[in-house]
């Protein structure tokens, strides 16, 4: 795989001002999490929770940024380990916090069914060499977790949409806001090699499909990743990697899109010839 870089070019912002001032995102060891709220206002959503571990971080970036108000709400976009690893402790922090994930999702939210496991033979680094040590099976939120509004409304977070955007995972979803075009992506395609433990480290700025190793359904990603590059997003906040805005995003998704089997789909692996599903509305 060959990936779309512009990470050569001088660029002397910090990676949180490629985003509206109401937008920011923390790193969470290898994963990203994001809050949406104004500033000081004490009123924000949190997208994913990052790697276990990451809650005492994530609250103090939170009160740093925030207040001492809880968020509203936990989104999801997805339900692998590294997105919902702090989510059990951020509930007994906040016992009455309502979690909205995709309604394909759910059941590896509530137990009743595990991903599939991490895929070693896609190659790329160290990082898919260890997909056997990924965590899949299933969390158990029960209740507590709900499906999103089917009108694509985001609770709590006017002027927002959510957008089925399968693939990485069967109830994967990105968030959108026309208003001034900004995107938060998950997992359906991401800034950084994934793949790769240096890339990781270093965080060298790239476009990339979703990480090789937990992705089940190439169809389905390359879909999804057509549906968001038409967006022609302004800024993108990512599962893993620095936010991108501008040309070099939009570049870069566009190559994605235009070239995406080449870039995104791994030469061999468990999961190449998977069957195709279409993301919903």
């Amino acid at each position: 795989m060959q990936p779309y870089s512009n990470s050569g070019s001088p660029d002397a912002s910090r990676p949180e001002d490629r985003l509206p001032e109401d937008v920011t995102y923390l790193r969470t060891m290898i994963s990203n999490v994001v809050m949406i709220g104004v500033p000081g206002s004490g009123s924000w959503v949190l997208v994913d929770t990052g790697m276990p571990g990451s809650a005492s971080k994530i609250m103090k970036a939170a009160r740093e940024r925030f207040g001492s108000e809880k968020p509203l709400a936990i989104l999801l976009t997805h339900g692998h380990f590294d997105h919902t690893g702090s989510i059990q402790d951020l509930m007994e922090l906040f016992p009455d916090l309502p979690v909205y994930a995709h309604e394909l999702e759910i059941p590896f939210l509530t137990g009743k069914a595990d991903y599939p496991p991490g895929d070693p033979t896609v190659g790329g680094g160290l990082m898919a060499a260890s997909a056997p040590l990924y965590p899949n099976k299933s969390i158990d939120l029960g209740a507590r977790v709900q499906p999103l509004p089917q009108d694509g409304s985001v609770p709590f977070l006017p002027g927002w949409h959510w957008l089925h955007t399968p693939g990485h995972s069967e109830g994967h979803i990105s968030l959108f806001r026309s208003l001034d075009g900004t995107l938060v992506a998950g997992d359906a395609f991401i800034t950084v090699k994934q793949e790769s433990a240096l890339a990781v480290l270093t965080q060298r700025r790239e476009i990339h499909g979703p990480p090789t190793y937990f992705t089940p359904n190439w169809e389905a990603a390359r879909t999804s990743v057509a549906r968001l590059a038409a967006l022609r997003p302004a800024s993108a906040v990512t599962g893993h990697g620095e936010p991108m805005a501008g040309a070099e995003l939009n570049e870069g998704l566009e190559r994605l899109h235009h070239d995406f089997d080449r870039l995104a789909v791994p030469a061999s692996g468990r999961y190449v010839d998977s069957a195709h599903i279409d993301p919903e509305a």
